[in-house]
């Protein structure tokens, strides 16, 4: 099996750009994950990179901007790279296959900000 699920926030908006050859949409960003907690009550923090192409890339740009929180699931990728004075490297990132989002959308006036957290839903309407 080879899967990776991190529930974070992204550390900065999420950086979207068009591959030069196939014209294929890819959406680059970081989320912060915080580790179990250290001795002492200390909190770690990792910083996982991330990759999301094609549609699932549009969608993270156009949604996701820095502090979303969100439910992230995909595969690790390692890929060797060359720097531009010629040593060899590698990136470990993970690919986005699915993106869940935790907050709800956040609207432009404070009145409806405030109608999204009173909204009540009734017990017999949830799926589980």
């Amino acid at each position: 099996m080879h899967k990776v699920i991190l529930i974070g926030r992204l550390t900065a908006d999420p950086d979207r750009r068009v591959t030069t050859t196939s014209a294929i949409p890819v959406a680059r960003f970081s989320l912060a994950v915080d580790r179990p907690r250290a001795k002492e009550g200390q909190q770690d923090v990792d910083f996982i990179d991330w990759v999301a192409w094609r549609k699932l890339g549009e969608i993270v740009a156009e949604y996701l901007h820095k502090g979303s929180l969100v439910v992230l699931e995909g595969r690790l990728q390692i890929r060797p790279y060359e720097t531009q004075d010629g040593q060899k490297r590698r990136a470990t990132e993970v690919v986005a296959e699915d993106v869940r989002f935790l907050e709800p959308k956040k609207s432009s006036t404070k009145a409806s900000e405030t109608e999204e957290r009173e909204e009540v839903v009734e017990a017999d309407a949830l799926p589980f």
